[in-house]
């Protein structure tokens, strides 16, 4: 799959950069060692940040910045980084979906960048082109029904919008039988450095967890 920043998109982000991760993998329904994991972060966040100190980190600050340039309130369509984050320092559980969710979720809220995951093979065509949402155009958001993206970041395929940094797509989410895997990291920052690393965190979690092959990334710009 081919993964293109859109003109748009430069000119309201000349320096986004993002990672684009593959692999086959086995999903499962929970893992008691990734939560644990994910407990322990989540313990570690309620002890050294609140809500609003948590919107300083690089990662969160830029991707808020970017829904304002596109003309989106990140306070009331919240990119997932900050919504997984806000919601631990609220003292709640993060939602447990299956183990390839819930580490994806993991590395969000460890590096902060809204991370999309896709079954790769329910995309259309060949090519994923991040651009900006228009007014009206149609897109179910993962367990939320129809929402609106006018001004969202949102990477489309041939028949249409697939994933945003506030929600995916019902039409290419990952499910417990997925074992094509796409992960697309969005790194509004443009810490390439940062983007790597959690690639690379990601890539590392699949081994661990969803006994990955054929796992790799490259970066896009």
């Amino acid at each position: 799959m081919k993964v293109e920043v859109s003109a748009e998109m430069h000119s309201v982000c000349p320096v986004f950069v993002g990672a684009c991760i593959t692999a086959n993998i086995k999903n499962t329904e929970y893992s008691a060692e990734l939560w644990r994991e994910i407990d322990a972060l989540s313990e570690e966040y309620r002890a050294t940040l609140t809500t609003e100190s948590l919107k300083q980190m690089e990662s969160i600050q830029a991707t808020r910045r970017i829904y304002k340039l596109c003309g989106k309130d990140p306070s009331r369509y919240r990119p997932s980084g900050e919504a997984l984050v806000r919601r631990v320092l609220q003292g709640k559980q993060l939602y447990q979906i299956d183990t390839l969710v819930d580490l994806i979720n993991l590395a969000s809220m460890k590096h902060g960048y809204s991370i999309g995951a896709f079954d790769a093979d329910h995309f259309s065509g060949n090519t994923l082109i991040l651009g900006i949402g228009r007014e009206g155009e149609p897109y179910e958001g993962i367990g939320r029904g129809m929402i609106n993206i006018a001004g969202l970041p949102v990477y489309r395929d041939e028949i249409g919008g697939v994933g945003t940094p506030t929600s995916d797509h019902e039409r290419t989410k990952v499910s417990v039988g997925t074992t094509n895997l796409l992960v697309l990291v969005n790194g509004y920052d443009g810490n390439e450095q940062g983007v790597r690393d959690t690639a690379e965190f990601i890539i590392e979690l699949l081994d661990k967890y969803c006994e990955a092959t054929d796992s790799s990334y490259t970066l896009y710009k």
